[in-house]
């Protein structure tokens, strides 16, 4: 099955996740990418299964691959799936969310 998601929309939502979410990025590869000593990240890309960060650690940047709950289809889905997964790393954190 091929990607749903040409370059160009790939690098709008980095993009904005960077730019714009760039706090919920780390609470994400800390919680749900397994990285709890990240100090930033920033997502590096996607494909229908996943997000990508590039996370540092100990001042060394690694990458972390964060999948979905299921495979996506649509960019609609990309929205809500990366506002489930800031949900879930602030309760797995015990962070309370602020959007």
């Amino acid at each position: 099955m091929s990607d749903p998601f040409t370059p160009e929309v790939i690098a709008q939502i980095a993009r904005h996740m960077n730019d714009d979410h760039a706090d919920d990025n780390v609470l994400i590869v800390r919680a749900l990418g397994g990285i709890p000593s990240a100090t930033a990240a920033r997502m590096s890309g996607m494909d229908a299964d996943a997000l990508e960060f590039k996370a540092v650690v100990d001042g060394i940047e690694v990458p972390v691959r964060v999948p979905f709950a299921e495979r996506l289809t649509e960019r609609r889905q990309v929205r809500t799936e990366a506002v489930r997964m800031y949900r879930d790393a602030c309760a797995a954190l015990g962070v309370t969310p602020t959007h």
